[in-house]
């Protein structure tokens, strides 16, 4: 096995967002945990962005590494900075995003704690405009590490953004994000469930994320709904060629369904161009041509879903209105609770 100089390799991208950007750097060469190298990496970024990295390089040239390429989106500049990185574990940051200074030492102590191919510790999302916290994830967990079997669906509900995660980069160093946007950070979750035998959590708040409401991934059009199809396809053919789909296909077809199926129709249903109604049908069928495990998934019965709990008994109900052909009720349902009654709804 390789020799690391670094514990951690932090790939942060980098692309325009100048007002925030210095917030970010400053809370990543504070880190308390000190065998750290942060890639840089700007994506042709148009304003200062540059500048203030290798301004940043200058002063800590021990810590920060800076990578200049042309613009190719989120998915080339995670890839970009994974190529590159030489740490024993390997993580992602968004620079318009801060982390706290345990962040980087608590993810890795808990990886090494319980030799854990991934750590994952809790976020919250803060809101841009009013700075004030939305919502708060991943803390259900406590303090545990999960071994990956195929009788529990524990992993289905680790929010798959890399950013409040260390990944063992031996492990996961040939995977890579897939071309499209919006879901990458799904789809190499799910292929990373290939690869690694040992999750470990920690509740701590360590991460905290912006919600910009001009964001790529608060929207949904056809092309990008045709992609993930497309992309799933090819998760499902990693798991078969690496054996792994026998033993996990309702883990993958439950996640399609969740995904797919429920968050991603929900955020669809506000384009006005998707015929929301056709779109449902057609991604119905979709699931019963290549994931058809979710009609009869026995995560999804009843007698499993409460003995997990309100969350776990909310996404049978769901599925029984899909199974029921009342797909657009729910649609409507979920719209009016969360812009209506502004709950934050996330499985």
């Amino acid at each position: 096995m390789e020799q690391n100089k670094y514990k951690l390799s932090i790939v942060a991208l980098v692309y325009n967002l100048e007002q925030y950007l210095p917030r970010c750097l400053d809370a990543l060469v504070n880190q308390t945990l000190q065998e750290i190298e942060i890639l840089c990496v700007d994506d042709g970024s148009t304003d200062s962005a540059p500048q203030i990295i290798e301004e940043y390089a200058t002063k800590y040239p021990q810590k920060i590494k800076t990578f200049h390429k042309k613009n190719g989106g989120e998915f080339t500049t995670r890839n970009y900075g994974l190529e590159r990185a030489t740490g024993e574990y390997v993580t992602f940051v968004d620079t318009d995003d801060y982390v706290e200074p345990t962040w980087a030492e608590k993810l890795y102590n808990a990886a090494k704690e319980y030799d854990a191919d991934i750590a994952v510790c809790a976020f919250e999302r803060i809101d841009l405009k009013t700075n004030k916290v939305v919502a708060t994830d991943m803390t259900g967990f406590g303090y545990t590490c999960r071994k990956i079997v195929p009788d529990d669906d524990f992993m289905v509900f680790i929010n798959p953004a890399p950013w409040n995660k260390v990944y063992k980069r031996e492990k996961i160093k040939d995977l890579r994000f897939l071309p499209f946007r919006g879901f990458n950070d799904t789809m190499f979750l799910a292929s990373c469930y290939t690869r690694v035998d040992k999750i470990a959590f920690i509740p701590d708040v360590l991460y905290h994320y912006y919600l910009r409401y001009d964001s790529q991934i608060h929207t949904v059009n056809e092309e990008d709904v045709n992609n993930l199809k497309k992309y799933l396809l090819e998760v499902k053919d990693l798991y078969i060629k690496t054996n792994k789909y026998e033993e996990m296909k309702y883990i993958l077809d439950l996640m399609a369904f969740i995904h797919l199926g429920i968050s991603v129709m929900y955020r669809a249903s506000y384009d006005e161009k998707i015929n929301i109604k056709n779109m449902l049908k057609q991604t119905i069928k979709y699931l019963d041509d290549n994931f058809s495990t979710w009609r009869k998934n026995p995560f999804l019965k009843l007698s499993y879903s409460i003995k997990k709990g309100f969350k776990h008994v909310g996404l049978w109900g769901i599925s029984v209105f899909y199974k029921l052909g009342w797909q657009m009720a729910f649609i409507h349902v979920y719209r009016f609770v969360v812009d209506k009654l502004k709950i934050d709804i996330k499985f």
